[in-house]
């Protein structure tokens, strides 16, 4: 486990970073407290794989583990250089103070920018998208209850198109995900989503003719069907373009923006990790890792639609 000790020393350093930040370098609060955030992000990452090591101690291995952790749970490449960026100052600050001999992230490179992840999209780009959906059809109903289920909970597509009505706890505000590896998961899902997910559920969906074997299925076509990938992937891209989004945009670009705002904003790495399914959680076990109170909060505090 992390240590009292190293937390500590963690602890002293990124005080005395905030306190060069913001006295010598005279930046404003909201950079002082975005490079804090960045360096914070790198201390709970080692408490999260249970290496205890001090900050002085840190070399360019451990941040190019961190880097790709920062991958997996979805941050763009353009986040992650950014994050990069405040971890690079905080060492530079312990080289110029001759708190340490060396910088590990003097040879560390950042994320190639030309090869990256799906872009990700800010609020204002989210609400635009959703502005142009057409909610006087049937469709448009559950489309918009598609989108906000994928920006709200970070599902896979494959997830949203097989996700359950049984699988909805409404009143305790968690879906109930079978993932990769036929893997379950408890993830948050907001009020809005729900809201809308209500408004299809018994507006738009009880009129359809459902076919055999997709009665517990909850998105469905005009025909009573499930979904496919391929359908939600053009419906997103049709949006997009009547939004004026010039952006590669997909399904799994929520995905990336779910993580990506939830992150920036400063939500806990092993939350995050834990909602997008990279660790493996039953309904039994929903307490092994992150009370589910604790995963419910985290969407409260730093998503953009709580």
């Amino acid at each position: 486990m992390f240590t009292f000790v190293s937390i500590v020393s963690w602890d002293i350093y990124i005080k005395q970073f905030k306190e060069f930040l913001k006295l010598e370098r005279s930046l404003a609060t909201n950079s002082v407290e975005a490079y804090i955030r960045d360096v914070t992000k790198l201390r709970e990452f080692f408490e999260l794989k249970e290496i205890e090591i001090s900050p002085l101690k840190v070399e360019q291995r451990h941040l190019v583990d961190f880097l790709e952790f920062l991958s997996e749970v979805g941050m763009s490449p353009y986040s992650q250089a950014r994050m990069l960026s405040g971890v690079k100052s905080f060492y530079r600050f312990l080289n110029y103070e001759e708190i340490t001999d060396g910088d590990p992230t003097e040879l560390l490179e950042a994320p190639k920018l030309g090869r990256k992840l799906p872009d990700t999209l800010n609020v204002n780009e989210i609400d635009q998208l959703l502005g142009q959906i057409d909610l006087s059809k049937p469709e448009g109903g559950r489309n918009r209850a598609i989108i906000e289920t994928l920006y709200s909970s970070g599902l896979r597509v494959s997830e949203l198109v097989n996700l359950k009505i049984s699988n909805i706890y409404s009143d305790i505000g968690f879906l109930r995900i079978v993932g990769k590896g036929n893997k379950e998961r408890l993830v948050p899902i907001g009020k809005i989503a729900l809201k809308y997910i209500s408004i299809y559920q018994h507006e738009i969906r009880v009129h359809l003719k459902i076919q055999k074997g997709n009665e517990d299925i909850l998105f469905l076509n005009r025909r009573g069907s499930r979904l496919t990938r391929v359908m939600i992937f053009m419906m997103i891209k049709d949006l997009a373009r009547k939004a004026g989004i010039n952006k590669s945009i997909s399904p799994h670009t929520f995905r990336h923006s779910f993580a990506t705002h939830l992150i920036e904003g400063g939500a806990d790495l092993r939350a995050v990790q834990e909602m997008l399914g990279h660790e493996s959680i039953t309904t039994t076990e929903i307490y092994t890792h992150l009370d589910r109170a604790y995963l419910k909060q985290v969407i409260k505090d730093f998503h953009p639609r709580s």
